[in-house]
Formats: C-alpha cells, sequence, structure tokens
C-alpha cells in the first residue's frame, strides 16, 4: 500500500501542505517496504485551473492507494475516488504525524471534499 502526503520538501518531518493540489511535491510512503518516495508536483504550481486533477493524476501514475492531506477540493476529490484512492482530509502537523495517525487508524476517510474549487 502507498500513502501520499502533500508537502512542501522531501522530509517527513515537512508540514502537511494545506493545498493538496498545489503542493510542489508529494512524499509516498510504501507500507510494505517501509520506503518513502518523492513525487514532483511543480508542473501544476502556476497553473491557472486544473491542478487538482493534474495532481490526481500524477499519484494514480504512481499507483498511490490513499492521500492524507489537509484539504481537497471537489475536482481532485472526484479523479482519485474514481482511481480508487481513498482520501484522508483534516490533518495537520508534519508528514511524519500524518503517517503516525494513518498507521494507528486514527483518520477517517473523507466521504467528499472539504473545500470549494479553487480556494
Amino acid at each position: 500500500m502507498k500513502i501520499a502526503f502533500p508537502a512542501s520538501n522531501a522530509t517527513p518531518t515537512a508540514p502537511v501542505e494545506a493545498r493538496f493540489a498545489r503542493a510542489p511535491i508529494f512524499l509516498v510512503f510504501d507500507v510494505t517496504c517501509s520506503t518513502w518516495e518523492t513525487v514532483d508536483n511543480t508542473q501544476v504550481l502556476n497553473s491557472v485551473q486544473g491542478a487538482g486533477i493534474q495532481a490526481a493524476e500524477t499519484l494514480v501514475r504512481h499507483q498511490v492507494n490513499a492521500l492524507v492531506t489537509t484539504h481537497c477540493g471537489p475536482k481532485a476529490f472526484r479523479a482519485l475516488q474514481a482511481a480508487g484512492v481513498t482520501v484522508y482530509t483534516g490533518v495537520s502537523g508534519t508528514v511524519q504525524d500524518a503517517l503516525q495517525e494513518f498507521l494507528a487508524d486514527r483518520l477517517t476517510p473523507a466521504a467528499q471534499a472539504d473545500v470549494d474549487g479553487h480556494w
């Protein structure tokens, strides 16, 4: 299982980025191997629109099973849901903190996006 976290830099001590689609990178933790992978997301940073869908497609290409984030907009949420990626919103703190919350089964899957598009 692979879990993605939006982050500002490539260390697990980085804070979870508030805006999923506009995070410069995603840290992806592979539970099976206990390894981290850094996935670049800079291609969408200056996009006027479509950043959520593009970011979702990036995670799907990297075979991510879950996204743990602070917020997720409606288009990204629908794209991730359609691809079978479970979204968890409302986390704060560092990526490492969010991973521990996930592994301890203290996060609840989101039923819908928690912010409007273009927020």
